[in-house]
């Protein structure tokens, strides 16, 4: 069963992690605009389990490709970082798959945009991301907590706080706060 672990860090701005980056040699992988959809079931049956499902529609900002991929996410495990199994699965068509969830009697939540920038460094990926409402954020990715630690350290980040909250968890507790029921979150159009 693969496991997703990583070290994610709200920051103040970017820059200083991209120059950081170039720096060490890190190789960016490319920029993509990001719709994250979630779904759960009326009862909240995967939000109780710490599950998640979500279909990702990634636009690579510099060919205009699109990769569609449907992802499971189990329940957090104990540790330092953030782990938890992820099973992933990529699709033609984001539509037909919204419609196949929806068969199996899951119920479209919450959608949101991201921007991400990636780069990889070592054995690690890291991702660079702004997020409409709650800000930028880097997320470090990798085989195991020891090698996530160490870029974590390279990139001048280990006095940041970790967060072990998705972004859907994120945004809606924002919106929450806001009195804000939108289900929607897309940048403002430029």
């Amino acid at each position: 069963m693969p496991v997703e672990i990583e070290a994610k860090m709200k920051v103040d701005s970017l820059d200083p992690v991209r120059d950081r980056l170039k720096a060490a040699g890190a190789s960016m992988i490319g920029e993509y605009l990001e719709t994250n959809t979630f779904f759960d079931t009326d009862d909240r049956s995967l939000l109780a389990a710490d599950e998640g499902l979500r279909i990702r529609r990634a636009e690579d900002q510099s060919t205009g490709k699109q990769t569609i991929t449907i992802t499971f996410k189990g329940p957090r495990q104990h540790g330092k970082l953030k782990s938890r199994e992820e099973i992933e699965l990529t699709v033609n068509d984001s539509d037909i798959a919204t419609r196949l969830l929806e068969s199996l009697g899951y119920r479209r939540m919450m959608s949101f945009q991201k921007k991400r920038q990636s780069w990889k460094l070592g054995a690690c990926r890291v991702e660079l991301d702004e997020l409409p409402q709650l800000g930028v954020y880097v997320e470090i990715e990798g085989p195991n907590e020891e090698a996530i630690l160490k870029i974590r350290e390279s990139l001048h980040l280990q006095d940041r706080a970790l967060v072990k909250a998705s972004y859907v968890a994120l945004l809606m507790a924002h919106l929450q706060e806001q009195g804000n029921h939108v289900k929607n979150v897309t940048f403002a159009k430029q």
